[in-house]
């Protein structure tokens, strides 16, 4: 965006903070990957529209651990502000905390502002874990080409199992599950998973409900990180929508 500086997300794998707990845009981005068949090269679904998703799940990961708030302003329009008094802790996540530290923004300029630098220090973390295994070659012994592979963890069939339960079989979600589930349906991508997550009217209604924030009674004594959630859920589908799909 112009006028505006974005920040920059460290592609520093040593850096300590990405050992800790897998961020939820780490979580999301490790669905999205669709492994091939026979241990060929996979793929990231919906990598035209990536970068609102992935800048959606770090919003609703500062939500989620109390990082941020929202407000608006007087035409109404949310806004995302930081909580002072509570920083994050993990790198990747204070980038974008700090982005909002020094003013109240728009969630559409947030996503725009901090999605761009988002794929690949996300990327890195995956390989790191061991979830992705990225493989190197040169083609016409001149240009080299990365190509991603699967990795031995079952930490994805463990995500998807869960976002499964949660949109097909009616299992109440932790909060977690339920902004994974509802930032995976607002990314345009769920349909690519019709092979374990069957593309029913069922299971759209059950993630209508998701991005709308009714995750259900387990997550009540936290209605307002369910809001800013669904609020910012909202926001990744407009601002996807508007985007040409590859």
């Amino acid at each position: 965006m112009t006028g505006q500086q974005r920040p920059a997300h460290r592609s520093d794998t040593t850096d300590a903070a990405s050992l800790q707990s897998p961020t939820l845009a780490e979580d999301l981005l490790l669905l999205l990957f669709q492994p091939h068949p026979k241990g060929s090269a996979g793929n990231i679904a919906g990598e035209t529209t990536l970068y609102w998703v992935l800048a959606g799940a770090v919003l609703a990961d500062l939500g989620l651990g109390g990082h941020v708030q929202t407000g608006a302003t007087r035409f109404g329009t949310m806004t995302v502000e930081a909580v002072a008094a509570n920083p994050p802790t993990d790198q990747l996540l204070r980038a974008s905390w700090e982005y909002v530290a020094g003013k109240p923004r728009s969630a559409q300029t947030v996503l725009a502002a901090t999605g761009p630098s988002l794929r690949e220090p996300l990327l890195d973390r995956l390989v790191e874990r061991g979830d992705l295994h990225r493989r190197t070659r040169k083609t016409l012994g001149l240009f080299q080409t990365s190509a991603l592979h699967e990795g031995a963890t079952t930490r994805r069939a463990h995500l998807l199992a869960e976002v499964r339960a949660v949109l097909v079989d009616g299992a109440m979600p932790t909060e977690r599950t339920a902004a994974l589930a509802a930032l995976l349906y607002g990314s345009g991508a769920l349909p690519q998973f019709d092979r374990d997550i069957p593309w029913t009217s069922a299971v759209i209604a059950r993630a209508e409900e998701l991005k709308d924030g009714n995750w259900g009674a387990g997550a009540a004594a936290k209605a307002v990180t369910r809001t800013i959630t669904a609020t910012i859920v909202t926001n990744v589908i407009v601002a996807a929508a508007a985007q040409p799909r590859g």
